[in-house]
């Protein structure tokens, strides 16, 4: 039986991971849920028992070290081990930098310890039981962690941080057998936008991005999945995406001017 510890798993991506791991390994799947919203896990939980997985709720907020580490005892309490950790949960966040008051930075730090810290505080907690079962570690960033958006700057430099972090790590573990699969989703069909940060460090109540061609949930997941099951080094989701990355060498001119052309025009900077 494989334990897969996921976070943010009680919504968007994190859920429907749960649900496809469940529907394709059934009694074989243990599956360890972990985000705030416990009675939202729960109700994932009942989908994944459906499929004939096992499963473990445990409310964590990764933006807490003790909460991760929690987290992870939990796992290993319950199910002996650790076969995947996958590090979804994540905030997002729009304003320009300019429009944010000095005051109200604090919510810079904040991103990050949930973005980043989250994620490392679980992965070193995790990482001996990870090591011994020469299991996975998956992180989903974005492609704001690969190419700079404007507006973004906050959850940009979370994910260029978790892109540096797993990166350094893969190498790390390579020789334990270890694999660390990075996902670059793009614009995904979520709510993650409309619950990010604004200027204020408020919920934001909406997306400053264009989402008419928005990736469905279930598509990246499955991408996700893949690639961990396939022990890919990183999962790049779109053609804008991989074009990009290797453009950003030779015009990085044109990058940005994409990126720039992603966001609404009323969120443009002017």
């Amino acid at each position: 039986m494989k334990t897969i510890v996921i976070t943010g798993a009680s919504d968007g991506i994190g859920a429907e991971i749960a649900r496809q791991l469940a529907a394709r390994h059934k009694q074989d799947a243990a599956l360890v849920l972990a985000a705030r919203n416990e009675a939202a896990l729960q109700a994932v939980a009942t989908q994944c028992r459906g499929h004939g997985a096992q499963t473990l709720v445990v409310r964590t907020d990764v933006s807490d070290a003790a909460q991760c580490r929690a987290l992870i005892a939990a796992a290993v309490a319950q199910f002996g081990g650790i076969d995947a950790l996958i590090n979804n949960a994540g905030m997002s966040a729009q304003a320009l930098l300019e429009e944010v008051k000095a005051e109200d930075l604090a919510w810079y730090e904040d991103l990050m310890r949930i973005n980043l810290w989250g994620s490392v505080w679980c992965t070193h907690a995790a990482l001996p039981h990870l090591k011994a079962s020469r299991g996975h570690i998956v992180a989903v960033s974005s492609l704001a962690g690969l190419v700079g958006v404007p507006g973004r700057t906050a959850y940009s430099a979370t994910k260029f941080a978790m892109t540096g972090f797993f990166e350094a790590l893969r190498v790390e573990l390579k020789q334990a057998g270890v694999s660390v699969t990075t996902a670059y989703p793009g614009v995904v069909a979520t709510q993650i936008r409309y619950r990010g940060y604004n200027a204020a460090g408020q919920a934001a109540g909406r997306s400053g991005l264009k989402e008419d061609d928005a990736m469905s949930v279930e598509e990246c997941a499955r991408l996700i999945i893949d690639g961990m099951q396939s022990r890919q080094r990183e999962v790049v989701m779109t053609a804008k995406g991989k074009l990009g990355r290797w453009l950003k060498l030779l015009a990085p001119g044109v990058v940005e001017n994409l990126a720039l052309a992603a966001l609404k025009d009323d969120v443009k900077p002017k």
